[in-house]
């Protein structure tokens, strides 16, 4: 039997040598049924309602290709605490014939599943309901639930015993002093935005070392988060607004609102940073802007619920000083968006978008796809293909060799078991001499690619194609399909400020997906079926806009 393990801690808490114990215990359970241990998948600090876990996810692949017969666990809950997701393993599992064992409970089946499926979920529960309920106590003694806030910091003090006291904190006073700043500039009239760009310029970290945002500052109303809506900066500590659940989709956890008379209010007067006064003028404002006519126009359209349109170079704009995505700027213009909005960048180049798209697709036709930059890719090409051949080559002969070796041990273990000489062993060794042969008859059964001839005109097969898709991107039938394969010709696209004030460009695209767009549909697939060309080759080129395309650089 071809067996494999899976082991699980669920926090940071808990020791990582946790696996390794697992493993151990599970490799002697393995070994005292004669399975041959395969592989050992292992997810360090996952919990187990949270089935999109790597290591699962990747068993969970290997069982349905048929690379193993069975699973072993220390326990069910190693796999999954939650009831849906139990089931659904156990019946995975039994469509691709594998077994699932644990040291606990030895072979799974349906009773096992309900049983235990049960309790875990009820250990969840449980679980949830006794940290809440430890939570609340320690937030009725004016102590910290957890985390730590701007502008203060942990106390360290222990008990009679010896024990640490968790939750104290106190005023950090320098951050205390940002923190009413950031009040008093608000109040009298700046931004959020231009806020974090001052703080930001003048060097002062925000909340853990990070740069200010004008949402940091800003907050959620309903969430009661940001500088300006913590309400612990007036001596009010406020819990419990909110709780999370676990989407069943994707496995990550979603907020959900509190009704007010769930919260838990403590005065913890000793934690005061601002007045009473500037609270209400900052509450004032942000109440103001919130019943502003721009805010409820945002609020009716609901914005944040509508798919935006996407434009041939979204997420492909790039600003050459920071690295940082291209932000829109009003309708038409793009800009770097941490220059925009909190001032980490100091470029001011911005380019209007329609503009800039329409030199990208000049920039594709005429200049990434020149006769010369071809015959260099066209000569490392053949270089590449002729060393894969190479390699492959060497590689179908080490398995012949390894298979006609196996064949040989698989006939000489037939004899022996043939002469009566019988064991767990010799069986179990049989069985894995078997599996390795199938694998290696899977390789070698395999044809191999056939050879790859680039036609000498492709630049210009090239530049007629890219002409027809410029064409096709204004044709309602067919700009979908001409969108997409624009895309796929541009790896990024710098924007750089120019000395002389003018914005410079420099497009980097894909040789070889440019090869491919020249090459006709035969010629784009090997025998096996995988694209002609890999993603190692790239080709930039720099261009300044307005004066046309000059090439300045060309990189391998």
């Amino acid at each position: 039997m071809r067996a494999v393990i899976y082991a699980r801690y669920s926090s940071d808490l808990q020791s990582e040598a946790s696996i390794e114990d697992q493993v151990r215990i599970c490799e002697g359970f393995c070994a005292g049924r004669g399975w041959i241990k395969q592989e050992v998948y292992a997810d360090r600090a996952r919990s187990g309602s949270n089935k999109l876990r790597p290591a699962y996810q990747q068993m969970l692949a290997d069982a349905r290709s048929g690379k193993f017969d069975v699973i072993v666990a220390e326990a069910l809950d190693r796999l999954s605490r939650d009831q849906e997701d139990i089931a659904a393993l156990f019946k995975a599992l039994r469509f691709a014939g594998v077994a699932l064992f644990t040291l606990a409970e030895g072979e799974i089946s349906e009773l096992h599943v309900g049983l235990k499926g049960t309790m875990n979920a009820l250990f969840l529960k449980d679980l949830a309901a006794k940290t809440h309920r430890g939570l609340r106590g320690r937030v009725e003694e004016k102590r910290s639930a957890g985390g730590i806030c701007y502008g203060y910091r942990v106390m360290r003090e222990h008990d009679a015993k010896g024990e640490p006291i968790r939750g104290k904190r106190e005023i950090d006073a320098e951050e205390a002093k940002t923190v009413l700043r950031i009040f008093d500039e608000f109040c009298h009239g700046n931004s959020p935005r231009a806020i974090a760009k001052r703080l930001n310029s003048e060097g002062i970290t925000g909340p853990n070392g990070n740069p200010w945002q004008d949402t940091t500052i800003r907050g959620h109303v309903r969430r009661g988060t940001g500088i300006l809506r913590n309400e612990l900066y007036v001596g009010r500590l406020v819990w419990n607004r909110q709780h999370f659940v676990r989407d069943p989709e994707t496995g990550k956890r979603v907020s959900r609102a509190n009704p007010p008379d769930q919260w838990v209010i403590e005065d913890v007067p000793e934690l005061r940073v601002i007045s009473d006064e500037l609270w209400s003028k900052a509450k004032a404002r942000l109440e103001e802007i919130a019943a502003s006519p721009a805010a409820l126009t945002a609020k009716e359209s609901a914005f944040w619920t509508k798919k935006r349109p996407k434009h041939i170079l979204t997420g492909l704009v790039h600003c050459a000083s920071c690295g940082h995505p291209m932000a829109a700027i009003g309708k038409d213009y793009l800009r770097c968006a941490r220059a925009q909005r909190n001032g980490l960048c100091s470029s001011k180049a911005s380019i209007r978008r329609n503009y800039l798209e329409g030199l990208v697709i000049k920039g594709l036709q005429h200049n990434l796809m020149a006769p010369d930059l071809v015959k260099e890719f066209v000569a490392a090409a053949n270089e590449e293909f002729n060393k894969s051949r190479r390699d492959e080559t060497a590689q179908r002969d080490t398995d012949s060799s390894k298979l006609a070796k196996i064949e040989k041990q698989i006939e000489a273990a037939v004899d022996a078991i043939t002469n009566g000489v019988y064991s767990t062993a010799l069986k179990a060794r049989l069985e894995a001499l078997e599996a390795e042969r199938g694998d290696l008859a899977q390789k070698l059964g395999s044809p191999a690619p056939s050879p790859v001839r680039l036609l000498p005109n492709l630049a210009d097969a090239y530049r007629q194609k890219v002409a027809d898709l410029s064409a096709a991107l204004y044709a309602e039938e067919t700009r979908a399909e001409a969108f997409e394969i624009v895309r796929s010709l541009i790896d990024k696209v710098l924007i750089h400020e120019g000395k002389d004030g003018k914005v410079q460009i420099e497009l980097i695209g894909d040789i070889a997906a440019m090869v491919e767009v020249a090459l006709e549909p035969e010629q784009q697939k090997t025998a096996r079926g995988r694209a002609v060309f890999g993603d190692r080759e790239k080709r930039s080129v720099k261009v300044v806009a307005g004066t046309g395309f000059e090439p300045v650089t060309f990189r391998l």
